[in-house]
């Protein structure tokens, strides 16, 4: 009891319930997401004219880039829970759903965990957008969603892929979705590095009307804050190391769920305990 992993305070019987409710939270969740993307967009159309309308086109000031990535995560829920329903129809034999799902709870939790992941991942990306368009946000924010939102959809494949048949038609539809939405959060990066590019464009610095003391002093001041930034940049690094280390503690089992009644592959041999080659005697 001390080992077993704390995310899921509840008992076996009631897990079939939380996937249910979970699936269709997250379900609620992204459609909730696209329509304020919708709403967003239309706003930002109705308030906006002329060279301003062209502005607010642009990514990331306009939000647009997010709504297909939030589409093809909808169709990604959508046949996940259909692939969901398949496996227990196919797994749980004479057992009840609730039995099936407290016979595989490691599997269950893992499915739940994902789903969760999901659905977090698309109300972020909807909010950071939003923080985006009122110039309260990071565009930083959007790139670091995008990515959560790709590595949480290949955690709900990974917890899918563990008990669907290898021909299941629902499961390759899964894949597909999963490519879909890497392809459409890798457009939204792109977008907003592309967006930013053209947002942040600075006129070409001029230094011909300083002296040389005047130049010598911003030269080391600039120099201090590049070490500054630098010696700040490694800390942050060691905070984010701590920080996903504490994740996966409190995660605890998601893989060990992901690999419910599955053997773990061997491990790689080490590099180090091979034979060095035979040195080459001289003649």
């Amino acid at each position: 009891q001390e080992l077993r992993p704390k995310s899921l305070d509840i008992k076996q019987e009631e897990l079939g319930d939380v996937v249910e409710k979970e699936m269709a939270s997250t379900s609620k969740a992204i459609e909730d997401a696209v329509r304020r993307i919708e709403e967003m967009m239309s706003q930002a159309r109705n308030e906006s004219s002329g060279v301003k309308l062209e502005v607010n086109e642009r990514p990331p000031s306009n939000p647009k880039p997010c709504f297909p990535s939030l589409q093809a995560i909808r169709l990604l829920v959508t046949t996940s829970t259909n692939l969901q329903k398949e496996i227990v129809e196919s797994g749980r034999g004479a057992a009840t759903t609730q039995e099936f799902y407290a016979k595989n709870s490691r599997w269950t939790e893992g499915l739940i965990s994902a789903s969760k992941a999901v659905g977090w991942g698309a109300t972020q990306l909807v909010e950071s957008a939003d923080r985006v368009v009122l110039h309260t946000g990071k565009y930083e924010e959007l790139i670091v969603c995008s990515h959560e939102i790709a590595a949480s959809t290949a955690q709900l494949v990974a917890a899918s892929k563990v008990k669907a048949e290898k021909s299941s038609r629902n499961l390759a539809r899964l894949q597909e979705c999963s490519r879909n939405v890497n392809e459409m959060a890798a457009n939204v990066v792109a977008s907003t590095k592309s967006g930013q590019e053209q947002i942040e464009e600075k006129d070409t610095m001029d230094f011909s009307g300083m002296s040389l003391i005047k130049l010598k002093k911003e030269e080391m001041e600039t120099q201090v804050k590049v070490l500054e930034l630098e010696k700040r940049l490694e800390g942050e690094r060691v905070r984010l190391g701590e920080l996903r280390k504490q994740h996966y503690v409190l995660a605890g089992g998601c893989d060990q769920a992901l690999e419910d009644g599955e053997a773990r592959p061997a491990p790689a041999p080490r590099r180090g305990i091979l034979k060095k080659p035979p040195i080459a005697q001289k003649p």
